[in-house]
């Protein structure tokens, strides 16, 4: 018997793909929506027996705001959570804001609807695997990955720092020297500098490799705050 449900994502082409695989199973859903944030209102609107909701982010603080209101306002409504492998946290805060399963988002489709079923029946829908996963990562904290960017900012002296912004904002070589009060010629090797610290052949991949890994951010805030002193 198909489940009467609605998919909710923060990317909506997730959300109209997996929407549009349960209904050729025979599901019937009443609404594909994003972002996750307008869930609780499509919700009490529609009424369905399960919700799936989509999240790239289970251990952002907010997240699953949606889901506790679902929870006060149509506790009929069983909330899948679809997120990635997750870290003890987001899967508590899932089932701390009254989620009935946590799935995992590359899961087959039977799992999901096999979630959807024991859900709807007021069940645990979560599967064992993921449960001593999240345990073990309790039990046995991971490293932290290394911070990219604060690494990379380490590789760099104040005086490089201030030609990266500069180049990030589109400066040439002409006018980070006038803005720095430098040669050009001397500018020139500090932008050069910069590319072999970081390992890139261009300004422009300069520039995207600070901003993916947040170096960008810091270093454009310490510029704020005032330049260090040149040494």
């Amino acid at each position: 018997m198909g489940v009467r449900l609605m998919v909710v994502d923060d990317h909506r082409l997730l959300a109209e793909a997996l929407a549009s695989a349960l209904k050729l199973r025979g599901h019937r859903v009443l609404a594909a929506a994003a972002p996750t944030t307008g869930a609780a209102e499509i919700v009490v609107s529609r009424a369905p027996e399960v919700c799936l909701f989509g999240t790239a982010a289970p251990a952002e603080p907010g997240t699953f705001d949606p889901v506790a209101r679902i929870r006060r306002e149509r506790p009929q409504t069983a909330v899948v959570v679809l997120g990635p492998v997750p870290s003890p946290r987001g899967i508590a805060a899932a089932f701390a804001a009254g989620a009935a399963g946590y799935v995992r988002h590359d899961e087959r489709i039977e799992g999901v609807e096999r979630a959807m079923a024991k859900a709807r029946a007021g069940e645990a829908a979560v599967s064992p695997q993921l449960l001593q996963g999240a345990f073990a990562e309790l039990l046995n904290p991971a490293v932290q990955p290394d911070d990219e960017g604060q690494r990379l900012l380490h590789m760099l002296t104040p005086r490089e720092i201030e030609v990266l912004v500069r180049v990030a904002e589109g400066e040439d070589t002409r006018l980070i020297a006038a803005g720095m009060r430098i040669a050009p010629s001397t500018a020139r090797t500090h932008v050069q500098r910069v590319l072999m610290k970081l390992g890139v052949g261009s300004r422009l991949e300069a520039a995207a490799l600070a901003a993916r890994t947040g170096l960008l951010d810091r270093a454009a805030g310490g510029r704020r705050q005032g330049p260090d002193p040149v040494g």
